[in-house]
C-alpha cells in the first residue's frame, strides 16, 4: 500500500449531519404569522370609502334638473335672438312634459322642428310647473322684448330649479 493510500488514525471521513429544511429555524413567532383582525378591518374601511367616494363621484345618467333648467335657458336665449335677428316673433310654449318653440308667419304661429327650436320632452322625472292651466306661453318681439314676464319650475325627486324671464328678455336660472 502506499503511503498516500494509507490514512492516519487522526483523520476521519466527517460524519453527516441529518437532513433538515432549508427554512427550518426560521418560523416567525405566532405574533409574525399573520395579518391581524384590526389590519383587515382597517383595508376593508378603506375599501368601502373609496368605493363610496367613486360611486358619488358618478353622474347621474338622467342628469340633473340644473342641467334641464340651463339647456331650456339656453334654447330660450336662442330663440329670443332669433326673433331679433330674424326681425319676426319667435314663441315658447312650455307645458308639464316638455317645450317648444313657434314663429310669426304668414299671419298666425308656425310650430319649429328644426334644431335647436324642435319640440323637446323633458328628461324622465323632471317636470315643469307652469300654473293652472298646465301650459304657458310667452312670444319674444322683433325687438327681443317678451310679452310677458315667466317663470318656469323644474322638478325631480326634491331637486328644483326655476328659468325665469324678465321683461327685458333676460333669461335667468335659479335654484
Amino acid at each position: 500500500m502506499c503511503s498516500c493510500e494509507r490514512r492516519s488514525p487522526e483523520f476521519r471521513a466527517p460524519s453527516q449531519a441529518p437532513w433538515v429544511p432549508a427554512f427550518a429555524g426560521t418560523r416567525s413567532s405566532a405574533k409574525e404569522r399573520g395579518f391581524t383582525l384590526l389590519e383587515l378591518m382597517v383595508v376593508v374601511a378603506i375599501i368601502g370609502f373609496v368605493s363610496a367616494a367613486v360611486i358619488l363621484a358618478m353622474p347621474d345618467p338622467r342628469g340633473r334638473v340644473i342641467e334641464d333648467a340651463d339647456k331650456f335657458a339656453a334654447r330660450v336665449s336662442a330663440a329670443r335672438d332669433n326673433a331679433v335677428i330674424q326681425a319676426r316673433p319667435m314663441g315658447v310654449w312650455v307645458s308639464a312634459s316638455g317645450y317648444g318653440f313657434e314663429q310669426r308667419g304668414a299671419g298666425r304661429w308656425i310650430p319649429l322642428e328644426d334644431r335647436p327650436f324642435a319640440t323637446t320632452e323633458w328628461r324622465q322625472g323632471t317636470g315643469a310647473l307652469v300654473g293652472e292651466s298646465g301650459r304657458a306661453q310667452i312670444s319674444f318681439d322683433s325687438t327681443g322684448l317678451p310679452t310677458e314676464p315667466l317663470t318656469v319650475r323644474l322638478v325631480r325627486e326634491g331637486e328644483r330649479a326655476s328659468v325665469s324671464i324678465d321683461m327685458s328678455g333676460k333669461v335667468m336660472v335659479g335654484g
